[in-house]
């Protein structure tokens, strides 16, 4: 296994469209394995292909906490077929967005089709912070940052700053700790 590089806004990449995967074979799977060592490094709780500058429709998620043992989650082709009415707000953060964090709004519960490791169909429906990290992670494969569900303001302001620090080569990294998981909260009304 290998850590790669993750990508930071402003690169372009971020914005692409990731590609479906074909087949389920030892080279997927080795990248799945290195998106894994690189999202347990960052750390994070979730990493799509596309942040390591590789436009393929995979991600990675562990929602284990610091110590507990890993629950490593493998989602290759996945695709949202189903959401709730109702919604929930979480703090989220991204890896390709160092350093900064934002309420978000999404659906409280989703239901996800993929393809497992072992190449079979699968679903799971999911609330709370895997909803949520699922979500995000499957927009990343669509082109879309976080950034993409707050005001206009405020994501002008985090693109403008980015791209000024990626100009002065000072663009922020990552923190190596772990941040604490707050549960997501019912939307206000």
């Amino acid at each position: 296994m290998a850590i790669k590089p993750i990508i930071i806004l402003p690169d372009s990449k971020l914005r692409l469209v990731s590609a479906p995967i074909e087949r389920v074979d030892a080279e997927l799977l080795q990248l799945a394995d290195d998106m894994l060592e690189t999202m347990y490094d960052a750390p994070g709780i979730g990493l799509a292909a596309i942040q390591i500058a590789v436009p393929r429709r995979l991600v990675v998620i562990d929602l284990a906490k610091e110590d507990e043992p890993p629950e490593p989650h493998v989602f290759i082709n996945p695709e949202i077929v189903w959401s709730s009415d109702e919604r929930s707000v979480y703090e989220e953060g991204c890896l390709s967005i160092p350093d900064y964090y934002a309420e978000v709004e999404r659906p409280a519960k989703v239901r996800v089709a993929y393809i497992d490791r072992e190449g079979r169909k699968a679903e799971l429906e999911a609330d709370g912070l895997m909803a949520t990290c699922l979500q995000h992670e499957i927009d990343h494969l669509n082109g879309e940052l976080f950034i993409d569900h707050i005001s206009k303001l405020k994501r002008d302001m985090v693109i403008r700053k980015f791209t000024k620090a990626a100009k002065t080569g000072e663009l922020p990294q990552f923190k190596r700790e772990k941040r604490e998981r707050e549960a997501p909260r019912p939307a206000e009304s």
